[in-house]
């Protein structure tokens, strides 16, 4: 028998004849604060299940279901998430995780769709190859976090912290990163297919030492960021705005920069820097 308490009360929220959690049919519980530690809860249904405020630290939730579940400020530090639902690809269908805990979480090969990660703390965690188009995660924590391969077209970070971040082979196609912080991430360099960060906006965002050699920065917004000492070598900066910004140190090395905005930057203080002028008419 499997009984599932609330964490501060011991009351018996669930309970069940089956050894495990495993496989079983949850979905549209009231589940709210309930201890779940170290469960095993691989495949399990939880759609639309209301686990606001759980304990699932160390769970193996391993390809469950999670489309429309409610876990706001649930802690799911160090679970095993590889493989699971949380949405379909309608925003109306999309699980909230805003505010939740999902520290040194495994969150691979995720669909996780219009998913709400706003506030939540993805620190050290691993979302490789996870599909977060139209995610919010407006002011999540992903510092050090392994994101290499994820989809984040269209994704909302405003005001998040990717400080170290693993960012190789994202799609971060029109995405939102206003102020967002990425000092030291890596996005490009050797051994690593570059980010795709076509049309991003990112005004104000932080980059200081930022790995960007060979990204692809197509028609993106940097007004006002921080490139201090960042490597930009050999990315691809046609049409981007870089009004204002901070290129203290930054390696502009075979970067054309003839349809870039720079004005008001400190492009002198840059390395490497070549521009192309239009000849003049000599008649």
């Amino acid at each position: 028998m499997v009984e599932i308490k609330h964490k501060d009360t011991g009351e018996i929220l669930l309970s069940t004849e089956s050894e495990s959690l495993a496989g079983m049919d949850i979905n549209h519980y009231h589940l709210q604060g309930a201890d779940l530690r170290g469960m095993d809860l691989r495949e399990a249904n939880l759609q639309g299940s209301t686990l606001t405020d759980a304990d699932l630290e160390g769970a193996d939730l391993e390809g469950a279901n999670l489309k429309n579940a409610i876990l706001r400020g649930a802690n799911l530090k160090g679970t095993d998430l590889d493989g699971a639902t949380f949405g379909d690809g309608v925003a109306g269908n999309a699980a909230d995780l805003a505010q939740c805990c999902l520290q040194d979480a495994r969150v691979t090969s995720c669909d996780m769709q219009f998913v709400d990660l706003r506030g939540a703390d993805l620190s050290k965690a691993t979302l490789s190859r996870s599909d977060l188009h139209n995610a919010r995660l407006e002011n999540a924590n992903l510092r050090e976090a392994i994101v290499g391969s994820a989809l984040l077209i269209d994704a909302d970070l405003r005001g998040a912290d990717l400080t170290g971040a693993y960012l190789c082979n994202v799609h971060l196609n029109a995405a939102n990163m206003t102020g967002a912080r990425l000092d030291g991430a890596k996005l490009g360099g050797e051994d690593c297919i570059p980010a795709i960060m076509n049309r991003a906006h990112m005004a104000g965002a932080s980059l200081k030492g930022a790995n960007l050699s060979g990204a692809s920065l197509l028609r993106a917004d940097l007004s006002n960021a921080n490139l201090a000492n960042a490597d930009l070598s050999e990315a691809n900066l046609s049409g981007a705005i870089l009004r204002k910004a901070n290129l203290a140190g930054a390696n502009f090395e075979d970067v054309d920069l003839t349809t870039v905005t720079v004005t008001l930057a400190n492009l002198s203080a840059a390395k490497n820097v070549y521009l192309k002028y239009p000849k003049l008419d000599a008649r």
